[in-house]
């Protein structure tokens, strides 16, 4: 049979006068008067019928009785302080899948994610390398990075970051085929990371769409495209985000001084639902902490002329 437990109240009273050696700092710390302290006090005496506390000059001292039933009291209202903060803190465990652009992921992502792990080391992440906007939708993923024009709907989303686009090439390349001008392009190879629409936005910009050839490599996505032209085989349109530490190597380098606006811009979305949950708020702004973090480190390019930005349909990076 449970034992009846003596009431709250007159045990906060107790352990409060106990801790302080004082009825007023006791009174002072629960926010109540001196006299609803000794009230509670000598009420819990009464329910215990044990004296707990004798009154030595100015100072509280503990009985025998009281000072065997302290540190229980105190340890139990250590141990429901810590519960409850427990049990009302956002969880920051658990898994979290997030869906991203393949060359985002890759090039960006990921040479940054030790400082999401270290600050977060019970979320255990999976990344899906995809720009397909069901992503958005599915129950397999929590979160999506993703590249368009922001016309997605019944989710939550918010536009990320936007970039600008410019000719990379390997130097071992433009070695042998020197890039002076821009109309030197029409002998090499341009590698596509779609259909063809951002290159041909780029040279409209330059004024060259007549060399907008068909004879292109095509590739699946922009990291292909990338890695194409770190190996050579030709030009790729780099990113104001994906090609910065090639460039910093060395392992690229940029031909020419102008850049264009990508048509589209970097996403976070998810489902309304997900939204709310702890686990992905502090992903979501880790990620808008860690653009803004780069946008305030970042140097910028020479530019000699910027294209306006164009409104077309969106293209995969």
């Amino acid at each position: 049979m449970t034992s009846r437990l003596p009431p709250l109240n007159p045990l906060r009273a107790f352990e409060a006068a106990a801790r302080h050696r004082s009825l007023t700092k006791a009174a002072a710390e629960l926010n109540v008067t001196h006299g609803a302290v000794s009230h509670q006090v000598r009420a819990l005496e009464a329910s215990l019928d044990v004296k707990l506390f004798r009154r030595e000059g100015q100072r509280l001292q503990l009985t025998p009785q009281g000072a065997e039933l302290l540190p229980a009291v105190t340890g139990a209202f250590e141990t429901i302080a810590s519960a409850t903060q427990r049990v009302t803190r956002p969880s920051t465990s658990g898994r979290l899948t997030v869906a991203c652009v393949p060359a985002l992921l890759s090039l960006w992502l990921l040479p940054r994610l030790s400082s999401f792990m270290a600050q977060f080391p019970e979320i255990k992440l999976t990344f899906d390398a995809s720009n397909d906007p069901d992503n958005i939708y599915s129950a397999d993923h929590d979160i999506s990075i993703i590249y368009g024009d922001g016309s997605w709907t019944d989710c939550w989303l918010k536009k990320w970051t936007s970039f600008d686009l410019f000719p990379v090439v390997s130097p071992s390349l433009i070695n042998n085929q020197p890039l002076r001008t821009i109309r030197d392009l029409k002998d090499t190879v341009l590698l596509h990371a779609d259909q063809g629409r951002e290159w041909h936005t780029w040279l409209a910009a330059a004024d060259a769409l007549d060399l907008h050839r068909n004879n292109g490599l095509h590739l699946a996505d922009a990291r292909l495209a990338i890695e194409g032209a770190v190996h050579g085989l030709g030009v790729a349109l780099g990113d104001t985000l994906t090609v910065a530490n090639h460039l910093a190597k060395g392992q690229l380098v940029a031909p020419f001084s102008l850049s264009v606006p990508a048509v589209d811009a970097f996403y976070v979305a998810c489902s309304m639902e997900a939204r709310s949950a702890p686990i992905v708020q502090v992903f979501i702004d880790w990620l808008f902490a860690a653009i803004e973090d780069d946008d305030a480190r970042a140097t910028p390019r020479p530019v000699t002329r910027r294209a306006p930005r164009r409104q077309n349909g969106n293209a995969p990076r």
